[in-house]
């Protein structure tokens, strides 16, 4: 973006007088235009649906004196001097190709949020990744609660950083979940220390290209102090902290489900050893918990809980608050949670694996599986999923508007597993497709929700998909 009339570096900025348009209401713009406003911008919000929703939050802000456009948000608001745009917002959009010709800058909320932070201001712990951002995001805050520090999870865990950083809470630090949405629009952003989990194709429809979508989740480790945290199993992470321009110091910490090397934290023996942050870590290595301390303890958690423990010791964070904060943790609902064991089977609910790199992660949890899966596949392919699965799966059960394409991957890579086709999308359908899951499982077996796709053709969200899934399991047990 052209430098305009805000200047782009990364210092304080008086907003006094200037013309701000802030692009979408919800959850970001609604605290960015009242944040704006407050210091004296001249705020203009502009959003694409007129409903009642956005017509109730528009009352909210024009009550204080802010313009706003409902049912346009197109065009560029004569005079703006700055765009801040909620971090949905695709940067292909008309608005956007109009600020950059003008010399607009824009910046996400996460930008807007990290320019108003005070002189003393907490510093960030970030966290960005295709799947696992929440559950480490939460454990990070856990462990550093665990160690006495004030903290909080926030960003796109649903808890505005605009929030955090303006509210009278004073913290020590926070522990930050970006998306790559918000990363694309946060030039200036300067954490402590972060985290890159992994990088699976995703959201490609918003960033245009796997290499566009790699380079806003790279933007994380930019001018990082301490640490940069990359997963030694997927080497595009590492990629990505090689082609970082950091601090001058900042180390990079690799954390592996294997034995560690120096300069990474692993597992020897159901052991979380750290040897990273320890002295003369070509020889000596920190005890940091043991996998049972983690809850559930399946591979992809046990790395989400490696991430946040490199995090937190790369903040100083003392051994044994690692292993106190994992063990008070318990993940949100629908990732890999135990619903019940009927007549010998576990039911295993991960709504949340809403796609396929996520299932596959869900998948390598378990044998043997009759696996629930289908939706919305958002462009994915599912022949590398299956091809990797199928020695786990006892059978599968398909539900959803793309089912067939799963359907079809079955077919070439596990021809011998047996699969029922669900083609109903009414309020019963989980219940059907829990009942023919018991029929096809054996003792020993799980039966696991893990569909590889978004849930919408079918339910309101993820969770509404898990809830149906949780109530056909206790209806079959009862």
């Amino acid at each position: 973006m052209g430098s305009g009339q805000v200047t782009s570096t990364s210092g304080p900025f008086d907003f006094q007088g200037k013309h701000v348009t802030v692009a979408g209401l919800g959850v970001s713009g609604v605290p960015a235009a009242k944040a704006l406003h407050a210091r004296g911008a001249v705020v203009t919000v502009v959003n694409d649906g007129d409903d009642a929703r956005a017509r109730e939050q528009a009352a909210e802000l024009e009550a204080l004196g802010i313009t706003v456009r409902l049912g346009d948000g197109s065009s560029l608001p004569e005079g703006t001097e700055l765009v801040v745009t909620a971090p949905g917002w695709q940067p292909d959009k008309p608005l956007f190709r109009a600020a950059e010709q003008a010399g607009v800058p824009v910046w996400g909320d996460v930008e807007l949020a990290w320019r108003l932070r005070g002189p003393d201001a907490a510093p960030w712990l970030a966290v960005t990744g295709t799947n696992g951002k929440t559950t480490t995001v939460q454990m990070l805050a856990s462990i550093l609660k665990a160690a006495g520090l004030r903290t909080a999870a926030v960003g796109n865990i649903g808890v505005s950083l605009l929030d955090a950083v303006l509210g009278e809470q004073e913290y020590d630090v926070l522990a930050v979940e970006l998306s790559s949405y918000q990363l694309h629009w946060a030039p200036s952003l300067r954490a402590h220390s972060a985290a890159v989990l992994n990088l699976a194709p995703d959201h490609l429809d918003w960033h245009g290209s796997m290499e566009a979508y790699a380079r806003d989740k790279g933007r994380i480790y930019e001018g990082n102090k301490v640490a940069c945290v990359y997963n030694v199993a997927d080497r595009a992470t590492e990629d990505l902290v090689r082609e970082a321009d950091v601090e001058e110091g900042c180390r990079a910490i690799g954390f592996t489900l294997g034995a560690p090397g120096p300069s990474q934290l692993g597992v020897v023996d159901g052991i979380l050893v750290d040897r990273a942050f320890v002295e003369n870590r070509q020889k000596n290595a920190q005890e940091l918990a043991e996998v049972s301390d983690i809850h559930p303890p399946a591979p992809h958690n046990i790395a989400n809980a490696l991430a946040a423990a490199a995090l937190a010791r790369a903040f100083g964070v003392p051994a044994a608050a690692v292993r106190d904060g994992l063990r008070a943790f318990r993940p949100d609902a629908h990732r890999i949670a135990h619903v019940a064991d009927l007549d010998g089977v576990a039911y295993v609910d991960d709504s949340k694996a809403t796609n396929t790199h996520a299932a596959e992660a869900s998948l390598a949890a378990y044998e043997p599986i009759v696996w629930i899966a289908g939706g919305l596949a958002k462009g994915a392919t599912f022949d590398e999923l299956v091809a990797k699965s199928a020695k786990r799966l006892r059978g599968a059960v398909l539900i959803g508007a793309d089912r067939a394409l799963i359907r079809d991957a079955l077919a070439r890579h596990a021809p011998e597993v047996p699969v029922v086709d669900l083609d109903r999308t009414d309020t019963g359908a989980m219940l059907q497709a829990v009942t023919e899951a018991k029929r096809l499982a054996r003792p020993g077996d799980t039966v696991l929700l893990a569909p590889a796709c978004a849930s919408m053709d079918m339910f309101t969200n993820y969770n509404q998909r898990g809830d149906a899934f949780a109530a056909a399991v206790r209806e079959l047990g009862a």
